[in-house]
């Protein structure tokens, strides 16, 4: 499998720390060879990094405790930690891609369903976190080493499933960054009180939220970025690369990289071949496609973008019910998880 499935119990600083634990033998080795990390550390020390801190800190505080818990299992400074947590809102371009389908059945149920794109170095080096919080819905989530989790593909024990996309945004607000807005979603119980969460707090980043919800038949496409928020309630069908597509966001400045055009094209002609009837397996086969030499299916060593596909995420939401299976891109292999129980 692409990842490791782990399960955390706890409060907010000791779930951090124990994430931290988890990519603590990996960080070092990651960071050096990260271009990413390369280009943020200029940023060390910079007023306006310590001011999205403050601005996290302020609207988010519990998040920004498990922040401080993750610096401490990864006996890295805060400093450093928080900075990997700003990339994508400090950078105009970083190792973060996806592409994300979404569809509404003919039977009631909805299904998202979400390539993880990401650093190649990290595939088969990621993990797959069970979190129970005191205070918290608990959640499940892909985990990236060092990084708040949320910003990938998760659903929450109280059945609100969210999956994100990068955006390459040439905009730079003071605001919350943009992965703590993703991990605070899955702290939310509707898919109303998530969608307040991003229209209402300052945003740093952008980022494509694709949420549903095991309590009501709603799909949500949310393009959050500095300059606006954009929500739409999907219709039937839908695919989202890595670019603002949305008529009130599209006109903003931001990079559209070829893959990310490719793919946006691509996904757009598989989905609107979709009928009600379609299924799982249409979700995925959409998800694997390899046609065209920037295929929404990533695994070329020397992707434009810098990233490859890490795992696959499919969702099925019922009423009160959210089954997650999760697919490597080689193998095939799958997990199911029911999402909404309590693990044993």
């Amino acid at each position: 499998m692409p990842y490791k499935y782990v399960r955390i119990a706890g409060n907010r600083r000791q779930v951090g720390q124990a994430l931290g634990k988890l990519a603590r033998p990996l960080m070092s080795v990651y960071l050096n060879q990260s271009s990413t990390w390369d280009a943020l550390r200029r940023w060390r020390g910079h007023p306006y990094v310590a001011e999205l801190g403050q601005q996290a800190q302020a609207a988010l505080p519990e998040i920004w405790e498990e922040l401080e818990g993750l610096a401490d299992g990864l006996r890295m400074p805060i400093e450093d930690v928080l900075l990997w947590n700003c990339r994508g809102d400090l950078l105009h371009s970083t190792t973060d891609g996806c592409t994300t389908v979404a569809l509404k059945a003919a039977d009631g149920s909805r299904w998202i369903g979400h390539n993880e794109d990401g650093d190649p170095y990290l595939y088969g080096r990621c993990h797959l976190v069970d979190v129970a919080l005191e205070d918290g819905p608990g959640y499940l989530s892909f985990y990236y080493p060092g990084s708040l989790p949320g910003h990938t593909f998760g659903a929450n024990r109280a059945g609100l499933v969210q999956t994100i996309n990068n955006l390459r945004t040439r905009q730079r607000h003071p605001g919350v960054p943009r992965m703590f807005l993703a991990r605070a979603v899955l702290d939310c119980t509707t898919l109303d009180q998530a969608i307040s969460l991003l229209q209402d707090l300052p945003h740093s980043g952008g980022f494509h939220h694709t949420l549903g919800s095991a309590t009501e038949p709603r799909l949500i496409s949310a393009e959050v970025t500095p300059g606006s928020v954009s929500v739409l309630e999907i219709g039937t069908r839908y695919g989202h690369a890595n670019h603002m597509v949305h008529g009130k966001t599209r006109g903003q400045a931001q990079i559209i990289t070829e893959s990310s055009r490719e793919r946006q094209n691509r996904i757009e002609g598989i989905v609107d071949g979709w009928s009600p009837e379609t299924g799982s397996s249409d979700l995925l086969a959409a998800l694997h496609d390899k046609l065209g030499a920037l295929p929404i299916l990533r695994t070329d060593e020397k992707d434009p973008d810098g990233e490859n596909t890490l795992a696959t995420a499919v969702f099925e939401i019922r009423d009160e019910e959210v089954t997650l299976r999760v697919y490597d891109r080689k193998t095939m292999a799958d997990i199911a998880l029911d999402v909404m129980s309590d693990p044993d």
